[in-house]
């Protein structure tokens, strides 16, 4: 099999929006959803532009909500392909607001999109190897492979859980929750 490479830097893709009162939440605040919205399709541009596919969101690894952004504000994305499987990629992604008036940025969240490659049949399609050509694209690497291996913990432990009875739980002090059963 004869694998191609390409560099992290030809995942780059960056976008900026002016975020509108069309936007917002209930509290006037730029909504949740729609910057996860506009992180999917900047994962999807990244991931699409690196492997020349269509590609899929598999998973989301977590969204922290650093800071709020404002009405008025430019958010700008940044993303690139910071590791890659068989037909897998992790996409990470980089949120920023900025305040145009005070040119003030803010940090809003960083998150990591597990993207996958799709041929014109729908079936998985390997992706080109990647090229690290940085300290800081090295590092990435590594934090993917961590998040891997953390993911996988997870997912061993979820399936072996055992948290005890109902009794047990429910006569604890930690938990606020009531059992009442129809």
């Amino acid at each position: 099999m004869n694998t191609t490479f390409k560099t992290v830097s030809s995942s780059h893709i960056t976008i900026s929006e002016l975020m509108l009162p069309s936007h917002t939440n209930f509290s006037g605040k730029i909504h949740g959803g729609y910057i996860l919205s506009l992180m999917d399709q900047i994962a999807f541009a990244c991931g699409s532009k690196f492997c020349g596919n269509y590609c899929v969101t598999a998973s989301v690894d977590t969204v922290n909500f650093l800071k709020p952004i404002e009405v008025g504000e430019l958010v700008t994305m940044k993303a690139s392909v910071n590791y890659v499987g068989n037909s897998s990629m992790i996409v990470g992604i980089r949120v920023e607001s900025e305040n145009i008036q005070t040119g003030t940025v803010n940090h809003c969240n960083s998150s990591y999109f597990t993207m996958v490659s799709k041929d014109s049949a729908g079936k998985n399609a390997a992706v080109p190897g990647l090229i690290l050509t940085t300290l800081k694209e090295v590092s990435r690497f590594q934090n993917a492979l961590k998040q891997i291996s953390l993911r996988k913990e997870r997912e061993e432990h979820q399936s072996i859980a055992s948290f005890g009875s109902i009794e047990s739980i429910v006569s604890s002090n930690k938990y606020k929750v009531q059992v009442e059963f129809n």
